[in-house]
C-alpha cells in the first residue's frame, strides 16, 4: 500500500519528533501528513516549537499509531525541504473534517519533508 493510500484510509494518532539545533528533543501530537508524492509529505504547522525546531534542524521523525488493537503503524524519518506561507493554499489543503473550525490568528506554515525512510511501527 502506498503512503497516500495508507494515510487516506487508516485512522490513528500521530506524533512528530523534532529537535533544535542543540539536539534538545520535543514531541507533539500531529494530524496525518499530506502526502505530496510517495517520497514527500507536508504538515500544516503553527509558529510553535516544532516549527522552530525544523527551521533550525531539518531532521524529524513521525510516529503513527493505528486505531485498534495491537501495535500497528508507521515510522517516517524525515528531512525538511521547504515551506510555504500562502494562507489560501494552506486553507485549501486542510482536510474536510478540519475546515470551518475556529482558528486562532497564529501564522501557519506548510512545511514539506522528504521521506528518507518509512518503517512499520514494530519490526523492520
Amino acid at each position: 500500500m502506498s503512503l497516500s493510500e495508507y494515510f487516506e484510509n487508516v485512522r490513528g494518532i500521530g506524533i512528530l519528533g523534532t529537535a533544535d539545533s542543540e539536539g534538545k528533543v520535543d514531541l507533539a501530537i500531529y494530524a496525518r501528513p499530506h502526502v505530496i508524492e510517495e517520497d514527500s509529505v507536508a504538515f500544516i504547522m503553527r509558529d510553535r516549537l516544532s516549527h522552530s525546531n525544523v527551521t533550525s534542524n531539518p531532521h524529524a521523525a513521525y510516529l503513527f499509531i493505528e486505531e485498534g488493537e495491537g501495535y500497528n503503524g508507521l515510522r517516517l524519518y524525515l528531512t525538511r525541504t521547504r515551506e510555504e506561507t500562502d494562507q489560501q493554499k494552506i486553507k485549501a489543503m486542510r482536510r474536510e473534517e478540519q475546515k470551518g473550525r475556529e482558528r486562532d490568528s497564529t501564522e501557519t506554515f506548510l512545511v514539506y519533508f522528504k521521506v528518507d525512510q518509512a518503517r512499520r511501527l514494530v519490526g523492520s
